[in-house]
């Protein structure tokens, strides 16, 4: 069955490489979408694939060692994913 979610992180989320840490725990995941910094200091991420990877691959975040800059994390269910492969840093 087939997810997609979109997430905001909200904490010190922005210039201590957590994109670059997102993106590299995606490729432990059967997972394609992107992750991005915004200007307003949160972080963006959206991410298909089948529900238990997707799940898996947000648990996998929150158990990181990103956990400790996250002080929120909105997640919602999205449409899926259309023309996106593999897992990428944008903006």
């Amino acid at each position: 069955m087939s997810s997609a979610r979109q997430v905001f992180y909200e904490g010190r989320v922005q210039g201590v490489g957590f994109r670059y840490t997102v993106k590299t725990l995606a490729h432990g995941f059967d997972v394609t979408g992107w992750v991005r910094n915004l200007a307003d200091g949160r972080v963006e991420l959206q991410a298909a694939g089948d529900k238990e990877e997707v799940e898996g691959f947000l648990t996998a975040i929150r158990e990181s060692v990103l956990a400790g800059h996250i002080q929120r994390e909105d997640v919602s269910t999205i449409p899926p994913l259309q023309g996106v492969r593999g897992f990428t840093i944008t903006g």
